[in-house]
Parts: C-alpha cells; sequence; structure tokens
C-alpha cells in the first residue's frame, strides 16, 4: 500500500512573478498596503524574503506590478461605442476596481514605471478621446477631470464612518456629537443620504459622472 501525501511530500508551488504580485495585492486588500514588504510576502509565500529578488528590484518594482494588476481589471473602450458610453462604462468598472482594491487610490497615477496595462488603459483611453473631436489639451484636461472624480468619490466612500453593523442614521448622529442632529438638519439629513451602501453609492457616482460627460460635451462640441 502507498502512504498518503503529507505536507512535506508536496510539491512547493513555483515561485512566479505572477503568484507573488497575486498574494500581493490579496495581502493589501486584507491588510493594507503599508504590509507589504519582501520579508511579509517571502512568509506568505513560503520562501525566504530575498528569492523576491529574483522576480523584482526592489518594493517598487512590487507596487508597479500590483497597480498593472489593478488595471487589467478595468474595461477598455467598448468597440464601436461612443466616446460618452465608452468613458462611461470605464469609469464606472475603475470606480468598482478601486473599491475591490481601496489601497491602489493614491498609487495609480503615481508610479514612475507604470506596466503594460496600465500603458495601454490611458493610450486606449486618450485615442478615444482625440478620434471624437478632443484635441490633445481638452483630452488631457478631460481624462485628468475624469480621473480626478473617480479617485475623489473612491477615496471618499472608502473613509466613509459606517461599519458594517451601523445604520445611517446612527452615524449621523454620532458625526455631529455632541451636538444634536435637531440643530443642524439639513447636515444630518445629507449625512445619512451618503452613507447609503450598494446600488445607491452607484447612483450618486454615475449622477456626478454624467454631469462631468455632459459638459465635456458642450465643451468638445463649441470648440
Amino acid at each position: 500500500m502507498s502512504r498518503p501525501a503529507t505536507n512535506a511530500s508536496k510539491p512547493r508551488i513555483p515561485l512566479s512573478r505572477d503568484r507573488v504580485l497575486q498574494v500581493a495585492v490579496q495581502r493589501a486588500d486584507r491588510d493594507g498596503i503599508a504590509s507589504i514588504s519582501t520579508r511579509k510576502l517571502g512568509q506568505e509565500l513560503g520562501v525566504e524574503g530575498m528569492a523576491l529578488y529574483y522576480h523584482f528590484k526592489n518594493k517598487d518594482e512590487v507596487l508597479d506590478g500590483m497597480i498593472d494588476l489593478v488595471f487589467s481589471e478595468i474595461d477598455l473602450p467598448l468597440s464601436g461605442a461612443d466616446w460618452k458610453t465608452a468613458l462611461r462604462q470605464r469609469s464606472i468598472s475603475a470606480r468598482e476596481a478601486l473599491a475591490r482594491h481601496p489601497w491602489a487610490i493614491g498609487l495609480m497615477e503615481s508610479r514612475a514605471n507604470p506596466g503594460p496595462a496600465n500603458l495601454r488603459h490611458h493610450d486606449q483611453m486618450l485615442g478615444g478621446l482625440r478620434e471624437a473631436g478632443f484635441s490633445i489639451p481638452m483630452a488631457a484636461d478631460a481624462y485628468m477631470l475624469l480621473d480626478s472624480y473617480i479617485h475623489g468619490f473612491a477615496l471618499q466612500h472608502t473613509n466613509l464612518p459606517l461599519g458594517h453593523s451601523q445604520k445611517p442614521a446612527d452615524v449621523s448622529q454620532d458625526t455631529l456629537q455632541p451636538h444634536s442632529v435637531d440643530e443642524y438638519p439639513n447636515l444630518g439629513a445629507i449625512i445619512k443620504h451618503v452613507l447609503k451602501n450598494g446600488d445607491e453609492q452607484r447612483e450618486h457616482f454615475e449622477f456626478g459622472l454624467d454631469v462631468i460627460l455632459d459638459a465635456l460635451d458642450r465643451i468638445r462640441e463649441t470648440a
């Protein structure tokens, strides 16, 4: 009779660049970007931290790769779609990606050595704007305006003081302490409205997104 395989006899999963990045993204999702180090990643992967240097020169290269994975999750422009539809879908997809990976918000546009998914994403979005009639300066401004809105909305939502067991009304009262909600009824109502979750948050986002896209369309037509 053959003996059942033990943990010691199980083949070790080969260390690869993709595997390191997948584990790094999962760790950042769970524990935040501050938890990323070669030593901690090595422990999670079951290797010495120095083994990671075979695939990455330093921690910055790990961060570059992690951000490129996030960019790969964002939808590229729909084939044959008009520029507003393409930008709208891309913006919604970007917000959803940042909701899954909130640690990436401050890093998306800060990488000095962007990866292929990052570069392809920017190139195709800017190309779609230029094909729609935006000049190079207008396309750059439109892209930065949209990303500022997307990243700002994602950051604001990430920082909302709403726990899983808290109701918006309770958070509204806690936020205004030691004052009563009755003293600031308009502010209290807005706080409860903003703290709604799920589909209502998407509705808040898409409202602002459509305002921006309509404004860009008017600017494009009169340029």
